[in-house]
C-alpha cells in the first residue's frame, strides 16, 4: 500500500527539489543582508536568521516555520524564503528547532513559540514591529504555525499562512513515521490543531490562509479543508485554496519565487489587510 504521507513517493524529482532549495537559499545568504545564528533559547537548536530589505524595512516581520515532518532540515535549507518576504519589505525570521526523534513534540512547540515571542520581545531592535508580525509554516512547519495562535497563547498575530500542513496528527500514526517519530497518542491529542480552541481569546484574530498543491495526496486536501472549517467555526477568517500545477515540493518552492501566485499570497499578507480574493 503507498503510503499517502510519504512525499518521496508521490514527487518524483523530490531530490532535485532538496538540493534546489539548498542551492537557492546559499545564493539568498550571499546576496541579502542579515543577521544569522541569534539565539532566541538556550538550547542549541534555537537559534534564528533575520534577513533585512534592501530597500530599508517597512516594519513588517514575518516568520517561517519549515517543515520536514519534524525530523529533518534546518533553516540554512530555507533561506530562499526570505526573497518574497524582503522584496515586499519586511524582515524574515527564519528559525531552527530540535529534531524528532532525539526531542518529542512537546519540546518543538515549545521551542517554536519561544522563537515568537523573541520576536515580540526584540525584533525592534533590529527594525521590526512586533504589531506586524506574520507567519507562514510548511507541512509540519503549518502543524507548528497552527500552535501559535490557538486561545491558549497570549501573543497576537498580524496573519497567517498554512502550505500544505497537518492539522490531525492521528493518522501519521500508522503512516512511515511510526518506526521514525513514533507519535503517542497523548500527543497526538494534545497537540493536533483540529482538537484545539480557536476564536475565543480576548484579542484579535488573525486572518488565516490555507494552501494546498493541486498534486498532492488527499489527506492535505481533506486535512486543510477540516481546519478551515473548524477556523471559521470559530469566527476567524479563513479561507481555503488550492495552488494550481503545485505538489507538495513545489509550493515551498514557489513561496520564495516572487512573482508566482504562491509568493504573491504572502506578499499580499505582508502589505494588505484582507485575505487574497
Amino acid at each position: 500500500m503507498v503510503d499517502p504521507f510519504r512525499t518521496r513517493d508521490h514527487v518524483p524529482d523530490f531530490d532535485r527539489h532538496v538540493a534546489a532549495y539548498a542551492t537557492r537559499s546559499t545564493a539568498t545568504r550571499a546576496r541579502l543582508r542579515m543577521r544569522a545564528d541569534l539565539a532566541y533559547g538556550p538550547s542549541p537548536a534555537e537559534r534564528l536568521d533575520l534577513f533585512f530589505p534592501p530597500q530599508g524595512a517597512s516594519g513588517a516581520v514575518h516568520l517561517f516555520i519549515h517543515g520536514g515532518y519534524w525530523r529533518m532540515f534546518a533553516k540554512e535549507d530555507f533561506s530562499f524564503v526570505a526573497e518574497t518576504v524582503t522584496q515586499a519589505g519586511a524582515i524574515a525570521v527564519i528559525i531552527d528547532y530540535a529534531l524528532m526523534p532525539a526531542v518529542r513534540m512537546e519540546t518543538v512547540v515549545g521551542q517554536v513559540r519561544r522563537a515568537r515571542d523573541w520576536i515580540a520581545r526584540h525584533i525592534g531592535e533590529h527594525g521590526g514591529d512586533p504589531a506586524r508580525l506574520t507567519v507562514s509554516g510548511h507541512s509540519a512547519g503549518a502543524h507548528l504555525a497552527a500552535l501559535l495562535f490557538d486561545d491558549r497563547q497570549p501573543a497576537a498575530l498580524d496573519g497567517v499562512l498554512l502550505l500544505s500542513g497537518l492539522y490531525d496528527l492521528a493518522p501519521l500514526q500508522a503512516s512511515f513515521l511510526k518506526d521514525l517519530i513514533a507519535l503517542t497518542d497523548a500527543e497526538v491529542a494534545r497537540f493536533s490543531p483540529l482538537g484545539r480552541v480557536y476564536g475565543t481569546g480576548p484579542r484579535v484574530d488573525p486572518r488565516v490562509e490555507l494552501l494546498v498543491g493541486e498534486h498532492e495526496t488527499p489527506p492535505f486536501h481533506a486535512q486543510a479543508d477540516a481546519f478551515a472549517a473548524h477556523l471559521a467555526g470559530a469566527g476567524l477568517m479563513a479561507e481555503r485554496s488550492t495552488m494550481e500545477g503545485a505538489d507538495h515540493m513545489s509550493i515551498i518552492a514557489d513561496l520564495g519565487t516572487p512573482g508566482t501566485p504562491t509568493a504573491r499570497r504572502l506578499a499580499r499578507l505582508l502589505t494588505g489587510p484582507h485575505l487574497v480574493p
